[in-house]
């Protein structure tokens, strides 16, 4: 499949192959149709040959190419796979544009620190597993780092000690590089309120002061999660802006652990 991407890139190639879809043509009457020379379309039909693309038949003197439909059909689905797969997954497209729209919104904003100090969030979601479950899974280690960042990156610290005073670290990368946050515990009163603080460390930093409740549901609990950010600092504009879609892809991972897990 690779190889008949491959030739089927070249223009000349195509033409002879949109040519060879109409009707088997000699090497003199494709070469007077592209403007190619003789030697040339001879070549680009060798090419097309070895990839399966074509079938030559020699006529006496003559030499004609016909065009063989099995790789094409084969292209085509497999083109057609592709495009169903990006259908498929056209909201993260979406996501992807609003993000780069709320970026350049913060950016226009971001002319000095703690321009976001004071800005919201807040976070609904109904969970399929009980509140003492869901608990476990923000206050154990290592089911905390099952869920806590999105499924593209990769946790390198987990750790959230569910009593006040407690210390909170998240470190996680990605194929563009590390990060690291660093918070303490306010409240935790198992199974219903955690509330936290958690600052993202380095040049672009700032401060998210969190508070979670789990409330009991007949399907399962619902979270609310409520987030104010402090201490705000220019740099830190594509992580505030990330703040929305970030979270809401935290949150689906989490609901995909408990949907497993409860399966």
């Amino acid at each position: 499949m690779d190889r008949i991407a491959a030739v089927l890139g070249d223009t000349a190639r195509w033409r002879i192959v949109e040519l060879l879809a109409e009707r088997p043509r000699s090497v003199g009457e494709l070469a007077g149709l592209t403007g190619l020379r003789q030697p040339q379309t001879t070549k680009h039909l060798q090419t097309l040959a070895r990839a399966g693309l074509v079938t030559v038949f020699p006529l006496g003197q003559r030499r004609v190419y016909a065009l063989e439909a099995g790789p094409l059909a084969a292209l085509a689905s497999r083109l057609r796979e592709l495009a169903d797969a990006t259908e498929a997954h056209a909201g993260e497209r979406e996501a992807l544009a609003r993000y780069r729209a709320t970026i350049e919104a913060d950016a226009a904003m971001a002319d000095r620190d703690r321009w976001a100090d004071g800005r919201t969030f807040a976070f609904d979601r109904l969970l399929p597993a009980p509140p003492d479950v869901v608990w476990r899974h923000w206050a154990d280690p290592d089911l905390l780092a099952s869920w806590w960042v999105p499924p593209s990156m990769t946790v390198t610290a987990c750790t959230l000690e569910p009593w006040p005073g407690g210390r909170i670290v998240l470190g996680y990368r990605d194929a563009d590089g590390e990060y690291h946050s660093e918070g303490r515990v306010r409240v935790a009163d198992e199974p219903g309120h955690l509330a936290f603080d958690l600052a993202v460390t380095g040049p672009a930093s700032f401060t998210g002061d969190y508070d979670l409740e789990l409330h009991p549901d007949p399907d399962g609990t619902r979270l609310r999660l409520g987030l104010r950010i402090t201490a705000t600092t220019v740099d830190a504009v594509p992580f505030i802006a990330g703040i929305e879609p970030g979270w809401s892809q935290v949150l689906d991972h989490l609901t995909d652990v408990l949907a497993k897990r409860k399966g």
